[in-house]
């Protein structure tokens, strides 16, 4: 059985919590990545995507040069452990309606593990995002990676 470390993305982009939106944003275009953890004092703290700086950022016309990552950042942050099973980790995401999950082996940051990386990876995945998908509704932020690999 596959695991979350056999999968995950091993070297995580990460932004001081303190850092302005308009540096994350920077550092994710320069990166060509979707999202960084946030951290205080080299401790994973949250998680800042895309999706947060269009919500929170954009569609609220806050200004990015002012508005700190901690500001906007979703945290707690919900995070597996490397060996974690890759269904119980679809399962989890499922479950708290996230992409994204960073991967700590007891409190350090080791990795980060995203559902399309899983969908590609591992093709066993998709009858088991089949089955969640049929007991009940995909999560919004999940039906469009849901749809391109599982239908």
């Amino acid at each position: 059985m596959l695991k979350v470390e056999d999968v995950m993305v091993k070297e995580v982009m990460t932004i001081d919590e303190n850092s302005t939106v308009k540096e994350a944003a920077e550092v994710m275009n320069k990166f060509e990545i979707g999202c960084l953890i946030a951290v205080r004092k080299g401790k994973a703290m949250g998680i800042i995507t895309e999706r947060d700086l269009l919500e929170r950022i954009v569609a609220k016309a806050k200004d990015a040069n002012k508005t700190k990552v901690k500001d906007v950042m979703s945290s707690p942050l919900i995070v597996v452990e490397p060996d974690v099973g890759l269904e119980e980790a679809v399962k989890l995401m499922f479950q708290m309606k996230i992409k994204k999950l960073p991967v700590v082996d007891g409190k350090r940051l080791v990795g980060l593990v995203t559902l399309t990386d899983i969908a590609r990876f591992q093709p066993q995945m998709i009858n088991i995002l089949k089955q969640l998908a049929m007991k009940q509704a995909a999560p919004k932020s999940m039906k469009k990676v849901i749809d391109y690999y599982v239908v």
